[in-house]
């Protein structure tokens, strides 16, 4: 026989996809918890039980969303281009911003809790790791965290910017002009590029430097000052 966890397991997915199928068709303001309950063929105690009320089930039907996404785009094999594989996770993104604007707008409220939540920060560290082949191929042009922070606010903002607009308004172009924006200041064309030629090899050294086995941690943590400097330069 099944156990009251795994019950439980089974009946919080059948909530979360009725939940999903409710807010994709009239948003948050028909997600009630009569209707998830009715929908999940549960009762309501149960929900409660599990959930606590409609905002803790908003922010796990986010963060199962989320998830997912991760997931699926984890599992693509990268493009061999560092700077395409992060074009096309950018994309990704904006495209799963737009498609469900009602999860996007809980993920991304000021102070959530969902930032720091697991598919949060494995999302974050995806982003990482793009931006880090970028650096290792010697073609970042700027540090790796200015880097990533601009490239998700760009996403973030290009999706916000959209979401506030009437269906009918919404000029896409925008996407490929703020996503190619972001690419154009943090990415040089070529490798180790004259003109930025110091900034880039030492955003590019740093990239390597947790796996040199041959410094101490402290030598590792003074390169990493100095060459943080070089690439601010």
């Amino acid at each position: 026989m099944p156990t009251d966890d795994a019950t439980d397991i089974d009946t919080r997915t059948a909530v979360l996809d009725a939940a999903a199928e409710l807010v994709a068709l009239g948003g948050t303001s028909a997600l009630t918890t009569r209707a998830v309950a009715m929908k999940a063929s549960i009762q309501p105690p149960t929900l409660y039980r599990i959930f606590g009320d409609k905002r803790g089930l908003l922010a796990a039907l986010a963060q199962d969303r989320l998830a997912r996404f991760v997931s699926e785009k984890e599992a693509d094999a990268p493009h061999p281009d560092p700077v395409e594989d992060l074009r096309n996770g950018w994309d990704r993104y904006v495209a799963f911003g737009l498609e469900n604007p009602d999860i996007f707008a809980i993920m991304n409220e000021i102070g959530s809790p969902l930032a720091q939540s697991p598919a949060a920060l494995a999302g974050m560290a995806a982003l990482r790791r793009r931006v880090a082949k970028i650096a290792q191929a010697g073609r970042l042009r700027v540090a790796e965290e200015r880097a990533i922070a601009l490239v998700h606010a760009s996403a973030v903002g290009i999706v916000t910017t959209l979401l506030a607009l009437p269906l009918e308004e919404r000029d896409k172009r925008l996407i490929v002009l703020a996503r190619d924006g972001a690419l154009a200041t943090i990415v040089n064309k070529e490798a180790e590029s004259d003109r930025n030629g110091a900034a880039t090899h030492a955003i590019a050294l740093r990239a390597h430097l947790d796996g040199i086995g041959s410094l101490s941690a402290a030598e590792k943590s003074l390169m990493r000052e100095w060459l943080d400097r070089l690439a601010d330069s």
